[in-house]
């Protein structure tokens, strides 16, 4: 496979990887401009901008965007994140160049039509809804919240109802003018791409853009905190979080091995010490999610009002356990997890794009995978241990809805974990 990334005078970026064997190709843009991008009053705005994509531009139409892609058998979405808004499309070979210019269309020449903008407003006020109909999703949110309190990268991605209801088609201009400069764009392709050929599509397309300034996002700080909130339901909804390294920091390679340890699977320590042995409840997991300057170990149970406060309790307890008794085959079984989870995740032309979008928007590079593999084969039950006893200081982030009346509060879960 062959990784190539080319730099127009603008700053825009172009990374292509081809697949041999491959008949079909993945390609879209990665803009710099997510939900920590957005100034507390324009909370939702990325996300609202990425809908309204699809519903026309100055070239097509809402249908002709939707019928051009799938005359060619082909499928076009999008996503917003806290860092990201990503625009991409899956094709076979020849419609690559098709793909390219109907996201760059998208990307640069929306209309905002008032119409359009009243029936996606209801579809993300829709959407809204349901995330807060759904408790082991919002639950996340809050957790963010109780994280990262008063800044932009705390804020829940889809926004509150009050903002969504009131955004005009000037916001969405205004947001736009400030993060979509081509600085803050990456075009990605892998699969049955050619380099050359989509390097000389993205002149023609994003080349006559004017190079600009582009403002950092405000730096992520974890603070720590708790959200929670009682109501009659069945489950009590448990979320933890501590402050973890972001994915500039090397040592981000240890915390993930630690939370593959602790719950990344069922030979994992919470669900064989809560669910297998003591049956605290059904799911229970624990990952590390990271943007580039700051992460999150995010810890999830589900279990009933009258088990919450032992489970959380037992978390705790297994934390200090980690940094006491890790063992090396522990550490061996995530470290296998972890490097099979990312290279079987890599075996699509759209993972393929996504990683490189993401690698060159951190380290504005291409690492190859044998160095992610290196960093993570270096981490040993040591260096896990060490990264289990920090957390024993730490401040947690702790997020419960349900039945929770019960559940010990964040500073006494803290005490519990530096006893």
């Amino acid at each position: 496979m062959t990784t190539r990334l080319h730099r127009l005078p603008n700053g825009f970026r172009i990374v292509t990887e081809h697949m041999p064997g491959l008949q079909s190709a993945a390609v879209g843009v990665w803009v710099g401009a997510g939900g920590r991008h957005e100034a507390m009053e324009q909370n939702g705005i990325a996300h609202f901008l990425e809908h309204m994509a699809f519903k026309g531009t100055s070239r097509r139409s809402a249908l002709q965007i939707a019928e051009q892609i799938e005359d060619v058998g082909g499928y076009i979405n999008a996503y917003t994140s806290r860092e990201v808004t990503a625009y991409y499309a899956r094709v076979l070979a020849g419609d690559v160049p098709l793909a390219t210019d109907l996201i760059a269309d998208i990307v640069l020449n929306p209309v905002f039509d008032p119409r359009e903008i009243e029936i996606e407003r209801g579809v993300i006020l829709q959407e809204i809804g349901q995330a807060l109909d759904t408790p082991d999703d919002i639950i996340f949110d809050w957790l963010q919240e109780a994280a990262y309190p008063e800044q932009p990268i705390g804020r829940t991605i889809l926004g509150p109802t009050e903002r969504v209801s009131a955004f005009t088609a000037d916001d969405l201009r205004h947001f736009t003018r400030q993060n979509y400069g081509p600085g803050q764009m990456i075009l990605a392709a892998a699969g049955a791409v050619d380099h050359d050929a989509i390097v000389r599509m993205a002149e023609d397309l994003f080349g006559h853009l004017p190079a600009r300034p582009q403002a950092d996002a405000a730096p992520g700080l974890f603070r720590g905190g708790e959200f929670r909130q009682i109501r009659d339901l069945e489950q009590a909804h448990f979320a933890l979080g501590f402050d973890q390294p972001g994915y500039r920091d090397d040592e981000i390679y240890t915390a993930q091995v630690f939370a593959g340890v602790l719950g990344g699977g069922m030979s994992s320590r919470l669900f064989q010490e809560a669910r297998e042995k003591r049956g605290l409840c059904y799911t229970i997991f624990a990952s590390v999610g990271a943007c580039s300057d700051t992460g999150m170990l995010t810890i999830y149970a589900g279990t009933g009002g009258d088990d919450v406060a032992g489970l959380a309790n037992l978390t705790m307890d297994e934390i200090k356990r980690a940094a006491d008794d890790m063992t090396e085959a522990e550490v061996a079984r995530a470290r296998a997890q972890m490097k099979s989870g990312m290279l079987m995740g890599l075996e699509s032309p759209s993972s393929r794009a996504e990683r490189l979008a993401r690698v060159v928007a951190i380290w504005d590079r291409v690492p190859p995978l044998s160095e992610a593999i290196a960093h993570i084969d270096a981490v040993n039950a040591a260096r896990v241990r060490d990264h289990a006893a920090r957390l024993r200081t730490a401040t947690p982030a702790l997020a419960l809805y349900g039945p929770v009346s019960d559940a010990p509060e964040a500073a006494a879960l803290k005490a519990r974990l530096a006893a």
